[in-house]
């Protein structure tokens, strides 16, 4: 009461009081329950001249677009008709409490079984911009894939003019095959899969392929206005440049968090990664081919060096079906397939959008090697189960461990029900052997140690990640991403990382926050974050061959001091293995 009367007497503070509570009242009543129901299926699908019985979502390749906003929840059944199982990721959704809900296949939960359904619930939390969702388990994620787009609170706005469109722009891969068979060949074989036949936008691969160009997609524009890309890449094993031609773009977020805007003609992401970018028509009425093609890191590695394509088409642009006027779309300058220099002058423009609370009084400092390897062939194999180099199996670690994921329960599940056998918490903070990581490594360091071992953290702590590459076999670029956090990039180099001299470049002032980082060739990158989370998140190369080879490790954090600090409940119909 006696608040009452003060607050009374200082009307000012009365009025914005009552503001404050009105505008919190707006938000809870305007977050939406949004309810889907995601079928996994075969479709028949045709590309590049033949058709081919592709795991879809509801029929749709790519899978439907998710629009929510921020502070909404999303409540999606997942019903596999597929004869695969199955299992759905939600790429960058922070998970807080929920990680039930993750998706990665024996991490979190059980695949869904053939015949078998799976509720995920889970409510978008402070985070605004483009993410997507994928399959994870197997190679299903090279045709079972979507967008989820999380626009602004209502009553707020994008921290940029609004734009007149938005267009989402989801970059792929596509075998004339089927990806599992792909897969499991290469396992039987040991040797590196075979790669992909065609790059796609939203789907399609464009001009340059045989049968494609009666699909290829189609951008509009208008001159004068400025409209939203988003930009994703969502192929299963290759990094890619992005680019329109004639027109600059202006990136304005990373990853569903937004970053200081800054100009550039071509766009790198790797798989996992997306950027928001806008493009003004500016150009002089035509049609103009936006292109991707693979960035590739790995000196003497087969790639598909192939280039897909979409077209800006200005809506004053002459008709196609005129006689005597040129149509074809102007072609964009791309860069050089290693064209490192570039992609690196990308990834160090991003910063923040002003200054953010970087931790710091780090209590795990964590130094992780990430690369690949060669496994010599086991006495009981044939030679032609051991097809990789010099009669070897490919494999890959991080801190010389194979990541081996269970077969029996999921390690959420074993940790949470403490379930014994299932993994150890001996994950090494930092590798068994120093080495010059970058150099001539000894061939006694390419075979790592199989194993399912976590790493774990106490709820609060403030982690730092030193994630180095390494040159056993070949370096190469590794987007590494995180499960359940966003973290900062505070910096990143070449070569060895120096903890002497290196630290001089931390950005602790407006690193970008981002969910994958792309750890240069031959390199080292830096991340900090706040174990707030509780559960078992997956770290990993999110290049599939890699993860399936095993450049993945899972931190293991626990629960804090009561309800609000620990993880809920599973739920009632988790599939069960």
């Amino acid at each position: 009461m006696e608040a009452l009367r003060c607050c009374i007497a200082n009307p000012r503070s009365f009025l914005l009081g009552l503001l404050l509570l009105l505008a919190s009242a707006v938000f809870f009543t305007e977050a939406k329950v949004h309810h889907h129901e995601f079928v996994v299926q075969a479709t028949p699908v045709k590309r590049l001249c033949k058709t081919h019985n592709t795991i879809t979502v509801n029929g749709q390749f790519p899978g439907p677009t998710l629009e929510v906003y921020n502070g909404d929840t999303l409540v999606i059944k997942v019903t596999n008709r597929a004869r695969y199982n199955v299992t759905i990721h939600w790429h960058g959704i922070r998970q807080m409490r929920t990680g039930w809900a993750d998706g990665p296949e024996f991490v979190t939960q059980c695949p869904i079984r053939p015949g078998g359904s799976y509720t995920y619930r889970f409510t978008i939390q402070g985070q605004e911009g483009t993410l997507w969702w994928h399959a994870h388990s197997s190679w299903l994620r090279a045709t079972v894939y979507g967008a989820l787009i999380i626009r602004p609170t209502p009553g707020t706005s994008y921290p940029f003019t609004k734009p007149k469109r938005e267009t989402t722009l989801l970059l792929g891969e596509w075998w004339d095959a089927n990806p599992i068979d792909v897969v499991r060949q290469a396992t039987r074989t040991g040797a590196a899969p075979n790669v992909s036949d065609a790059y796609t936008i939203n789907g399609q691969p464009g001009d340059l392929y045989n049968c494609s160009s009666k699909d290829t997609v189609i951008v509009p524009i208008d001159s004068g206005e400025t409209n939203l890309l988003r930009v994703v890449n969502s192929a299963l094993n290759q990094e890619l440049f992005f680019t329109v031609a004639n027109h600059k773009l202006i990136v304005v977020g990373a990853d569903a968090s937004y970053t200081k805007p800054f100009t550039t003609s071509v766009l790198m992401l790797g798989p996992g990664q997306t950027t928001d970018v806008l493009i003004t028509g500016n150009q002089p009425p035509a049609r103009y081919y936006i292109a991707a093609r693979a960035y590739q890191s790995a000196q003497g590695a087969p790639f598909d060096n192939t280039t897909t394509t979409a077209i800006l088409d200005y809506k004053s642009a002459p008709c196609p079906a005129k006689k005597g006027v040129s149509t074809t779309p102007v072609f964009p300058s791309l860069p050089a397939f290693n064209d490192t220099a570039t992609a690196t002058a990308f990834s160090n423009s991003f910063r923040s959008p002003r200054k953010v609370e970087v931790p710091t009084d780090i209590d795990e400092n964590l130094f992780f090697t990430v690369g690949l390897g060669l496994n010599r062939c086991p006495p009981n194999f044939k030679s032609s189960q051991c097809q990789g180099p010099n009669g070897t199996r490919f494999t890959a670690s991080m801190n010389n461990v194979s990541f081996v994921f269970p077969s029996s329960f999921s390690l959420l599940q074993a940790y949470q029900q403490g379930i014994p056998g299932v993994f150890t918490t001996d994950f090494p903070a930092a590798p068994p052997v120093k080495f010059d990581y970058t150099g001539n490594v000894s061939r006694s360091l390419w075979q790592p140690v199989p194993g399912t071992k976590v790493y774990k953290l106490k709820y609060g702590s403030k982690v730092q990640v030193v994630l180095q590459g390494t040159s056993i076999f070949t370096a190469e670029n590794h987007p590494i991403h995180l499960h359940g956090y966003d973290f900062y990039i505070i910096a990143e180099g070449f070569g060895n990382f120096n903890p002497s001299t290196d630290t001089s470049k931390f950005n602790l002032v407006d690193p970008p926050l981002r969910n994958t980082v792309a750890v240069p060739v031959n390199g080292w990158a830096v991340i900090r974050f706040v174990a707030d989370n509780p559960g078992v998140w997956l770290m990993h190369c999110h290049l599939d061959v890699h993860i399936t080879w095993g450049l993945a490790m899972a931190f293991l954090v626990e629960n804090g001091v009561g309800a609000l600090q620990s993880i809920e409940p599973p739920p009632a119909d988790l599939p069960l293995c």
